[in-house]
């Protein structure tokens, strides 16, 4: 139940985490193509948004939260 819980909790951190509107999605090493074109298509508004898209990897999310927490500080 706590690990549920824990699970909940990094989902709902992660709606909060916005994207910027004009991120070059090619810009973050180790995206894939793949990856960039359905980012730079769907065009998501959080990092929950993103981790919700067909085929975006949990890799892909871990790449870019760190691209945005490193662009923010």
């Amino acid at each position: 139940v706590n690990r549920q819980l824990e699970i909940v909790e990094r989902f709902q951190r992660m709606e909060h985490v916005r994207l910027p509107n004009d991120i070059d999605y090619s810009l973050i090493s180790g995206l894939s193509r793949e990856v960039c074109e359905k980012l730079s298509r769907v065009k998501p508004r959080s990092l929950g948004q993103a981790s919700r898209i067909a085929g975006i990897t949990p890799a892909a999310i871990a790449l870019l939260s760190f691209y945005i927490k490193k662009k923010s500080a």
